[in-house]
């Protein structure tokens, strides 16, 4: 009989660690014999479509999907004992499907590691790992080092002034970033704002 299974949540801002942590669960369950998969997000386009990369450039093999569904009709038709998704935040399911197909998931004997930023360049939370928070048999909160003065990272600023909730990127696009720092970058750019909204009048 299989293991009781788990729902693992690693969240945080970009380059906090959380996919490092979800190549190492995963890997530490590839070695203990349990079968393991992967999935990442359609839109994710930063890397190729089969592997998920961490920002220290660990490697793991992936399945590229459109919606969580589809890792429900993976499991019916083939055996699994645990899998990995990258980037929840990025899939247009409801946040109350996905946490509908994990506690499935779950009662079919699979566990589910996850990772995913708690909040968007905003600090608005995103809703699927807000109703994820709670059900997680283990959440683990990983914080980046800020770009501005080396403290604990908060929220992942966006350089650019693109104003989409999501903008796929890296370090070309975010740095990691503490409360007071974001705070203060924030006050700078509503004042550049507002500066060239004067200079076109």
């Amino acid at each position: 009989m299989k293991k009781q299974a788990k729902l693992i949540v690693h969240t945080g801002s970009m380059f906090s660690g959380k996919t490092t942590s979800l190549w190492r669960e995963l890997y530490r369950m590839k070695v203990a014999g349990y079968k393991t998969i992967a999935f990442k997000p359609s839109v994710d386009s930063r890397h190729e479509d089969e592997k998920i990369i961490s920002h220290d450039n660990l490697e793991l093999d992936a399945i590229k999907i459109e919606s969580i569904k589809e890792i429900l009709d993976y499991a019916k038709n083939n055996e699994i004992d645990a899998i990995g998704i990258d980037e929840v935040q990025f899939f247009p399911d409801k946040p109350s499907k996905i946490v509908d197909y994990f506690v499935e998931l779950m009662q079919n004997h699979i566990t589910i590691v996850v990772s995913g930023l708690d909040m968007d360049y905003k600090t608005k939370p995103f809703e699927v790992v807000k109703e994820l928070m709670p059900i997680a048999d283990e959440l683990i909160k990983h914080h980046a080092i800020c770009a501005s003065c080396g403290e604990d990272a908060w929220v992942s600023f966006r350089k650019s002034y693109n104003e989409e909730r999501i903008e796929i990127g890296a370090q070309d696009s975010y740095e990691p970033l503490c409360r007071s720092c974001y705070n203060r970058k924030m006050k700078d750019r509503e004042k550049n704002k507002n500066q060239i909204s004067l200079d076109e009048i």
